[in-house]
């Protein structure tokens, strides 16, 4: 499950399509939807300095004297590494390059390239280390995101003690990045129609699906096999060395838990602070994930309509009961006719991307005022830029028609983690009545998005699996109650997995908690991070 969505016009998260996701902004401090992942990418590409690796050096073989004895000696250069830190372009923050196996049960046959970037501690105080932060997706590019947000956004006493440090994970953004499909099959892809009525549209959805895998396979086979979260966990470790440090500090936002949570389940010991945000629940198969997702979007939805019935002009009734059936009726309506949106390239507001711009906005309460907006004017004046806009930030599109590789990468790890949800569409077909239970409004749309990973061209290597991480330091898991893309269950489920877990509770809406404006959470949060102390189990803040 990760955050977010590769499917055509679906955008939930799914473990077989694609999953959570946080990842962009840290809630209201960063503006419209969107905002810092569509620089993300334009950033990453200024962060091309070199390291460096030293095979057989003093530095190499205490970097592997250090590892446990059933470490390959091939993975000492990459633990001896030195960083070479160059100016980024950016104020304040300097890239380099990190080098890492492409396959660590080979580490000999080659590398991948890892862009990092990171912001020195400011002082005043001792500086603690480094402090590794990840916004989700999967696929959302964490330099961006710390050189837009979080080196500026994070409480002034985190970002005097630690340096703020970002790593695009494999295949993402600046970091040997998936690629699938040009700006205009994109556009395709994501008005292609996932709720089909009919064998016909049932075949060009199979299509749209089969097409978007065989781009991303056309020239990066090798590298689909190995962006998997076990091995991008596995990368963290050998950053964590290359900063120097002896344990890892980290926080994870949506996807990020799971990276994060892998991460401790694999070095215990070398667990220093975890923060893990918008938990993911690693136990969890496709179905079943996508599944508590699709519930969880419909929570979410609940209190947009009864936010939106509490305002002057809702476009979607009077009554809170009313709106998922108007809204469904409004999608019909846009299935069977498209509205027009004024956009350069010609594309109208049809089911789909009407369907990801409402799904977007339930990502944070803070977009339900743009979501009213653009409701009433696709509805009303029959206008659909609005949404589209909504649906554009989602997917990373700018407004030349390009977008970012998020959907790529979410689309490859999520397909590489987990067996599909579904094999063929009459799978998905059988499992429609639980879905549309889930979510009358989301249920159809999100059971099809989750058929993407039956087409892809390399097999799952993963599994669902508990993670206990016994021995590891105190990790603070962190859950929204009404959180839609991942459910507040989930937090409790991976709190009850990690033996030195802490449940911090949220009594909110929205993804994430951390820096949503929540003095309590954030009192919290930072107190762990800069002074080591944790919270009391299971504490709740509003």
């Amino acid at each position: 499950m990760h955050t977010r969505h590769s499917s055509p016009g679906s955008p939930a998260p799914s473990p077989s399509g694609p999953g959570p996701r946080n990842h962009r902004r840290h809630r209201r401090r960063a503006g419209t939807l969107g905002t810092l992942l569509a620089v993300a990418a334009l950033l990453a590409s200024a962060c091309t300095a070199g390291g460096s690796t030293h095979s057989g050096s003093p530095v190499a073989e205490a970097a592997l004297a250090a590892l446990p004895q059933s470490t390959p000696a091939a993975l000492a250069p990459y633990y001896g590494q030195k960083l070479t830190w160059r100016d980024c372009g950016v104020p304040g923050f300097q890239c380099a390059t990190l080098r890492a196996p492409l396959d660590y049960a080979k580490p000999e046959a080659g590398d991948t390239r890892l862009a990092v970037t990171r912001k020195k501690a400011t002082g005043p105080g001792k500086r603690l280390g480094s402090l590794l932060v990840n916004p989700g997706g999967p696929g959302g590019a964490a330099i961006g995101y710390l050189q837009q947000y979080a080196g500026i956004g994070y409480p002034a006493e985190v970002r005097a003690r630690y340096d703020m440090v970002a790593v695009d994970p494999r295949g993402v953004a600046g970091s040997d990045p998936v690629e699938c499909l040009d700006g205009k099959e994109m556009d395709a892809y994501t008005q292609t129609d996932f709720t089909p009525d009919d064998e016909k549209e049932t075949g060009e959805l199979v299509d749209a699906y089969k097409r978007f895998a065989e781009g991303c396979g056309a020239d990066a086979a090798g590298l689909l096999r190995h962006v998997s979260t076990a091995e991008a966990a596995r990368d963290m470790d050998v950053l964590r060395a290359a900063v120097g440090d002896d344990k890892l500090t980290y926080v994870g936002a949506s996807y990020g838990t799971f990276l994060g949570a892998t991460y401790a389940g694999l070095f215990p010991d070398r667990v220093g602070r975890l923060v893990l945000d918008g938990a993911m629940d690693p136990s969890l198969p496709a179905r079943r994930m996508n599944l508590d997702q699709t519930a969880g979007f419909e929570t979410a939805f609940q209190a947009f309509a009864k936010d939106c019935v509490g305002q002057r002009d809702c476009p979607l009734g009077t009554k809170a009961s009313e709106v998922g059936g108007n809204l469904k009726a409004f999608f019909e309506k846009l299935d069977a006719k498209p509205v027009p949106t004024g956009d350069a390239d010609g594309r109208e507001l049809g089911e789909s991307l009407a369907t990801t711009g409402v799904i977007a906005a339930m990502y944070d309460e803070g977009a339900w005022a743009q979501l009213r907006d653009g409701l009433s004017s696709a509805m009303r004046e029959n206008d659909g830029a609005g949404l589209l806009v909504l649906s554009d930030s989602y997917y990373e599109r700018d407004a030349d028609g390009r977008y970012t590789n998020l959907m790529f990468a979410n689309a490859a790890v999520n397909c590489v983690d987990l067996p599909a949800a579904f094999s063929t569409p009459d799978e998905v077909r059988r499992s429609l009545p639980a879905f549309e239970k889930a979510s009358p409004v989301f249920g159809e749309g999100l059971a099809w998005a989750t058929l993407n990973c039956a087409y892809w061209p390399v097999a799952a290597t993963g599994e669902p699996r508990r993670i206990e991480a016994k021995g590891a330091a105190p990790i603070v898991v962190v859950g929204t109650t009404r959180d839609p893309a991942t459910p507040y269950r989930w937090a409790q489920a991976l709190s009850r997995q990690l033996t030195s877990s802490r449940l911090l509770t949220y009594d909110g809406d929205g993804h994430t908690a951390y820096g949503r404006g929540s003095t309590c959470i954030d009192a919290t949060i930072n107190a762990y991070l800069v002074r080591g102390t944790p919270p009391t189990r299971d504490k709740r803040c509003a």
